[in-house]
């Protein structure tokens, strides 16, 4: 799996939920199986088919944060720069064609959330504004066309 870039609050947020999944939901998941399995046969037991399938589901996403931690890399905010768009800066950004500003957080994959403004480095836009510097255009291709947008400011 590739390394994958984030900030320490992202880190502990991944190991928030890996022990909360661990701990809670996985012994509680186990009784529901063994619930079910107490109520007799098991070839139409459709509680048993579901707890299962909830268990491997389960499994598969503790097994997702496993491994998304094992390869993760932690960022040094403190050496990120603002003269020119990177990961974990803050970019302003006008749309020239309605003029309106948006502002981005620009994160790993794992801890975008466009509700809060952070979006991943590996989306259209963020691809399209990595390495511009402030007063720079950049033209960029999403899936309902092409759209351009000025970097009007970039923090951290």
């Amino acid at each position: 799996m590739a390394v994958t870039y984030m900030t320490e609050e992202g880190l502990r947020k991944l190991k928030e939920e890996l022990i909360e999944l661990e701990s809670v939901q996985r012994p509680e998941i186990s009784r529901q199986i063994a619930e079910a399995r107490d109520k007799g046969d098991l070839s139409e037991n459709a509680e048993y088919d579901a707890a299962k399938e909830a268990q491997g589901m389960l499994e598969a996403k503790i097994s997702q944060l496993k491994n998304l931690i094992a390869n993760a890399r932690l960022i040094d905010e403190s050496a990120i720069g603002t003269d020119e768009v990177q990961i974990m800066n803050k970019v302003t950004i006008k749309n020239l064609k309605t003029n309106k500003l948006m502002t981005y957080m620009l994160v790993s994959e794992s801890e975008a959330d466009l509700k809060n403004g952070k979006i991943a480095v590996n989306t259209p836009i963020a691809q399209g504004l990595m390495g511009k510097k402030v007063g720079d255009v950049a033209e960029i291709k999403v899936p309902s066309g092409t759209m351009t947008f000025e970097v009007v400011e970039i923090s951290v």
